[in-house]
């Protein structure tokens, strides 16, 4: 039967009508628009006019379905069913502001589970863009109003890549509240707590400023409640972007390797050029490959060069760096032009002002934990790529959430 034939069903039997109104409830129907002529559904059997288009009923006051029940002992059952379904799964009761859970709603651990332990979403903040050292993360605090308590995330971060068993390796694990906010992590992470849009919800962040550039990272994240439970785990895998590089050392370097090079190299000028080139980074020396063969390749290339000049021995000291450079930079690292920038970023930096103490995190809520924030500052350099000047383009880490 369409939406519309059962709303004029309805108040043609007087069913709403004035002398029978339902608390908190107002229907009413207009006609928004037309079907569109191709659209044989619209039509009705044995006439050519289209039906109306029915629209949903606004909303114009809510309220919760128990108010509208009349008797007291059935409007209070009713509002404790439903504050139990919706805050304790239906297998306990509302006190207060937590769940009192029935002898049958307890896991395997002899925990009670009627209140359900959110999975907190970690993600990138947007406020701070990711470097090749430096990556920010947040979430927002899973904390419901009613039921569990949330006393504590647990952060974990590895650096993943082909040489690196990650059965084996589990990295670093960082509790927020006894490592973050307590003062005991090191000057290369930071934690924040700060408030969204609404001043009820908390948000999370930490800042990493040590990360090594282009490398593979995992970050994991879950909540602990104040009975020991473990939430739903969220994950990130980021890239850090590629390692920088001065375009403009780089390219005075490859003429002074080619001023070396050019005519007879004595001992003293091989081993300048040698300790030249070893002492710059991979990606650098990538680049001053790059200059070098831009300019000078018609008298030969760089590594034609580097081997007949210095030998073979230390020529292959030198060019096995190069394999250190992923594709994914080398590539970067052949574009034509390399601007170099630095951006000051703001992040905050939060201490707790009490001591919890040892062996009872369980019982402590981490919503409820004084803090102190100050904003600090972290200055995050940055290449950008083009293939011509004045237009680049600026390279993002990868980011895989799960």
């Amino acid at each position: 039967m369409p939406f519309i034939t059962y709303l004029s069903g309805l108040l043609t039997a007087q069913m709403l009508s004035d002398d029978q109104l339902i608390s908190g409830v107002e229907i009413r129907c207009e006609e928004k628009g037309r079907c569109p002529s191709t659209c044989h559904l619209c039509r009705r059997p044995g006439k050519e006019q289209l039906s109306p288009t029915p629209v949903l009923l606004e909303i114009n006051r809510v309220v919760p379905l128990y108010t509208l029940i009349q008797d007291n002992g059935t409007k209070e059952a009713f509002k404790s069913a439903l504050m139990s379904s919706y805050w304790c799964s239906g297998k306990g009761d509302v006190i207060d502001d937590w769940c009192r859970c029935d002898l049958s709603a307890f896991d395997a651990s002899g925990l009670p589970n009627c209140s359900p332990l959110p999975q907190p979403v970690l993600r990138l903040s947007p406020t701070v863009e990711p470097s090749s050292t430096v990556v920010s993360l947040e979430w927002v605090d899973v904390q419901p109003a009613i039921g569990t308590k949330v006393s504590d995330y647990i952060l974990q971060h590895k650096k993943v890549d082909e040489y690196t068993d990650t059965d084996l390796y589990t990295g670093e694990f960082l509790s927020f509240a006894d490592d973050l906010l307590s003062g005991l992590g090191t000057s290369c992470v930071a934690a924040g707590r700060s408030h969204g849009e609404v001043p009820e919800v908390s948000i999370y962040s930490v800042i990493f400023k040590c990360l090594e550039p282009d490398g593979l990272y995992k970050f994991t994240l879950y909540a602990v409640d104040t009975r020991g439970r473990h939430s739903e785990l969220s994950t990130v895998t980021l890239r850090t972007a590629c390692p920088l590089v001065d375009d403009n050392k780089a390219e005075e370097i490859a003429d002074k390797i080619y001023n070396l090079y050019n005519g007879y190299t004595s001992g003293k000028e091989q081993q300048m050029a040698y300790n030249t080139l070893m002492e710059v980074s991979a990606s650098m020396l990538f680049r001053v490959q790059h200059h070098y063969n831009s300019h000078y390749e018609k008298f030969g290339d760089f590594v034609w060069r580097s081997e007949d000049e210095l030998g073979p021995r230390k020529a292959h000291l030198i060019l096995r760096r190069l394999e250190r450079v992923s594709s994914h930079c080398s590539s970067l690292l052949r574009s034509a032009y390399i601007q170099s920038r630095v951006e000051t970023v703001p992040y905050l930096f939060c201490r707790s002002e009490e001591v919890r103490p040892a062996g009872m995190v369980w019982y402590s809520i981490l919503k409820d934990t004084k803090i102190t924030c100050e904003e600090k500052m972290v200055s995050m350099a940055r290449n950008t790529y083009g293939e011509s000047k004045g237009r680049y383009y600026l390279t993002l880490s990868k980011v895989s959430p799960f």
